[in-house]
C-alpha cells in the first residue's frame, strides 16, 4: 500500500480522538445519544482544527447501526463505507469547485429521494463561504424547509462571508485554535505508538510553528521524520520550520545588550544565512521581550505559559537585569513596527538591519542608568522639569512685585490683552523652545470660527470621546495630552487649552501630534473638525474678547447698562454654567 500522511493515518475516527475541542464534542455526542440531531449545522475555524474530521465523524454516528453512548462503533459496514468515502448517502462537496447555482439546485432536486442504505443523507459543504450569491438562495430553500432525513454540514474558514440568513437557520459551532500544549501531547501519542524517539523541544517547536493547527503540526512532524527516519530532534525541527536556534538568539540579543552593532550584524547574518526566515527571527525577538517582562514580573508566570525546559529558559533568564521594562516596551514597538514593513517589501535583509541599529539605540539611550533599574522615560523627565519650571516662576513672581505705574484711561487699559510676564520669568517658560524662535502663536481667525457657532452641546460630545481620543494616541503623546482639555467646540472644530505654556509651545511646533488629533477626532466624531490650541493662562481673555467684539450686535453694544447680563448669559450657553464665574468689578 502507498505510504500515507501522518494527519490521514492519524484522522479523528471518533469524537473522543478530536483534540481541542472537547466542548464541541461532548454537544455532539449528546445530540446523537438523545436523538436531537439537528437538520443543519456550521462549523467555523482555522484550518486543521478538526471541522471536517467532526463532520464525517457526525454522519457516521447518525448512521451507525451499533451506536456506543453517542460515538460510532466503527466497526459495522456503514461507518467502514462512510470512512472509505464509498457510501452514496454521504456526500462531501468542495464548495471552492462547485460553487455555481446549478450544482447547488442538482443538490434541491435529490434531497427529496430517501436515502437508499443510511439513515440519514448527509451532506458535507466544505468551504461554504466560495458559494456564489445564486447558489446561496437556492441553499436558503432547502435549510429552511428540509426532508425529515437529510443533515447538512456547512464547514468554512471564513464565517463573515456568509450571509446571515444562512447562519440563522444552522446551529454554529465554532472552532478553536488547538493550544501547544495538546498539539505535543497528541504528537508524544502519535510517536509512541510509533515507537519513534523524540526530543520534547523540538516537538515544542512543532506545535509553534504550527499555530494551533493540528493537521499543519503533523504534516511539520511528518517531514522532519523524513529528515532523519527513526528519530525526531531539536535541530532538524528548528531546520523544517525555519525557527530560531535559542543558543542564536541568545547570541544576538547579548550583542544588542552591549551595543555592539558589528556582531549583532554578524549574528543576524548568520541566523538569515542558515536558512532562518524574517518573520522567524521577528517574532523571537517580540517572543524573548515578552518572556523577559513575564520573568521580571513574577518567574511564576513564565513557567506557567512558556514549553520550554527550566534549562533552555535559563540563558533568556541571565538577561533580564540587562533590560529595563521600558527598554523591552521600545524593543516590542520597534519590532512590531518593522514587521509590519516587511509585508510590504523584499528587502527584508535591509529591514533587519535597520532594526538592528534601532535595538542597540534603545539599549544605548538608557545604558547610563543602573542595572536591573529602569530608565526614566523623556515624558516623566519632562513631566518634572514642566514642575519645577512652574515654582521657579512662583518664586519669581513672589519676588519681584511689579513697580507702581500711573493709572491708565479704561482705553489704555482695554488695548492691553493681559499682564506682560517678567522677561526672567518669560525665559524659564520658553526653555524648551529653540534659541531665538519666537513663541508659537493662537490662530485666533479659527479660534473665532469655532466660538461663533460653539455650543454646550458640542463641547459635552467631545469631552465624551476624549478617553477614546487619548487610547488612540502613543505613549508619549498621551502623556503630553495629560495636561490638556477641551474648552470649547462646535462643527467646525475644537479649542484646547494646556495647563502648561511649555507643552503649549512643544504641541504647536508639532504637525504630527496635531495632524494625529485631527484625524482621530474626526474619525470618532465622524465630522471634518479643525483642532486649535491654546495656552490655559490665555484662554479667558481669548474668551472674553470674542464676546465682546464678535457676539454683540451694534445695537447690543450701545445697551451700556444691559451688555454686561448680556455677556454673562451668552458665555453661560456656550460654555456651560458651571464653567463661567462671574466676578464683580
Amino acid at each position: 500500500m502507498a505510504y500515507q500522511a501522518l494527519y490521514r493515518v492519524w484522522r479523528p475516527q471518533c469524537f473522543a480522538d478530536i483534540v481541542g475541542q472537547e466542548m464541541i464534542a461532548q454537544t455532539l455526542i449528546n445530540a446523537v445519544a438523545t436523538d436531537q440531531v439537528s437538520h443543519a449545522y456550521l462549523f467555523t475555524g482555522p484550518r486543521g482544527t478538526g471541522k471536517t474530521s467532526c463532520s464525517k465523524i457526525l454522519a457516521k454516528a447518525v448512521n451507525c447501526l451499533h451506536p456506543q453512548a453517542g460515538e460510532p462503533c466503527n466497526e459495522c459496514e456503514l461507518c467502514q463505507a462512510i470512512t472509505a468515502g464509498s457510501l452514496n448517502d454521504v456526500l462531501e462537496i468542495d464548495a471552492a469547485s462547485n460553487n455555481g447555482v446549478e450544482q447547488i439546485r442538482d443538490i434541491r432536486d435529490k434531497v427529496k429521494y430517501a436515502p437508499t442504505r443510511a439513515a440519514y443523507k448527509v451532506y458535507i459543504i466544505d468551504e461554504v463561504h466560495m458559494l456564489s450569491t445564486g447558489a446561496f438562495n437556492a441553499l436558503l430553500k432547502t435549510l429552511e424547509d428540509p426532508p425529515a432525513q437529510v443533515i447538512f454540514i456547512l464547514a468554512t474558514t471564513e464565517p463573515q462571508k456568509i450571509p446571515a440568513t444562512i447562519i440563522s437557520r444552522t446551529q454554529r459551532f465554532d472552532f478553536r485554535r488547538i493550544s501547544a500544549e495538546a498539539i505535543v501531547e497528541r504528537m508524544e501519542y502519535i510517536l509512541e505508538e510509533q515507537k519513534i524517539q523524540a526530543d520534547p523541544q523540538g516537538l515544542a517547536v512543532i506545535a509553534r510553528a504550527a499555530e494551533g493547527g493540528m493537521r499543519d503540526a503533523l504534516s511539520i512532524l511528518d517531514q522532519t521524520l523524513a529528515l532523519t527516519p527513526g528519530q525526531l530532534t531539536l535541530d532538524n525541527a528548528l531546520q523544517v520550520t525555519g525557527s530560531l536556534d535559542q543558543r542564536q538568539l541568545m547570541a544576538y540579543l547579548q550583542s544588542v545588550t552591549q551595543a555592539e552593532a558589528a556582531p549583532a550584524l554578524d549574528q543576524l547574518h548568520e541566523l538569515l544565512d542558515s536558512g532562518r526566515s524574517a518573520a522567524r527571527l521577528t517574532d523571537a525577538v517580540i517572543g524573548a521581550c515578552r518572556d523577559l517582562l513575564l520573568a521580571k514580573t513574577d518567574p511564576q508566570l513564565l513557567q506557567s505559559t512558556t514549553l520550554e525546559s527550566p534549562e533552555s529558559e535559563a540563558p533568556l533568564l541571565d538577561l533580564q537585569n540587562k533590560f529595563s521594562n521600558e527598554q523591552l516596551y521600545q524593543m516590542i514597538e520597534a519590532t512590531s513596527k518593522t514587521q509590519q514593513d516587511l509585508r510590504q517589501t523584499n528587502q527584508t535583509t535591509i529591514y533587519l538591519e535597520v532594526l538592528t541599529v534601532q535595538l542597540i539605540e534603545i539599549q544605548q539611550r538608557t545604558s547610563a542608568n543602573s542595572v536591573g533599574t529602569p530608565a526614566p522615560s523623556e515624558v516623566t523627565n519632562l513631566e518634572a522639569q514642566v514642575a519645577q519650571l512652574q515654582e521657579q516662576v512662583k518664586t519669581l513672581l513672589g519676588q519681584k512685585k511689579q513697580p507702581q505705574v500711573p493709572t491708565k484711561s479704561p482705553a489704555q487699559a482695554a488695548a492691553r490683552p493681559r499682564r506682560q510676564t517678567p522677561a526672567k520669568v518669560d525665559s524659564i517658560l520658553q526653555g524648551q523652545t529653540a534659541k531665538g524662535s519666537s513663541p508659537a502663536k493662537v490662530d485666533q481667525t479659527k479660534i473665532n470660527q469655532i466660538l461663533e457657532k460653539a455650543t454646550r452641546q458640542d463641547l459635552q460630545e467631545v469631552q465624551n470621546v476624549w478617553a477614546d481620543l487619548m487610547s488612540m494616541l502613543s505613549v508619549t503623546q498621551r502623556a503630553v495630552m495629560k495636561v490638556s482639555k477641551p474648552v470649547a467646540a462646535s462643527a467646525q472644530g475644537v479649542v484646547v487649552a494646556f495647563d502648561y505654556a511649555v507643552w503649549f509651545e512643544r504641541v504647536t511646533s508639532n504637525q504630527e501630534m496635531l495632524t494625529m488629533l485631527k484625524t482621530n477626532l474626526d474619525r470618532l466624531l465622524k465630522s471634518d473638525a479643525d483642532v486649535v490650541i491654546v495656552a490655559a493662562e490665555n484662554w479667558p481673555q481669548i474668551r472674553q474678547d470674542f464676546l465682546q467684539h464678535h457676539q454683540l450686535k451694534p445695537a447690543a453694544k450701545a445697551e451700556t447698562k444691559k451688555s454686561a447680563p448680556d455677556l454673562v448669559g451668552q458665555a453661560q450657553e456656550m460654555f456651560g454654567k458651571e464653567l463661567v464665574e462671574v466676578k464683580p468689578d
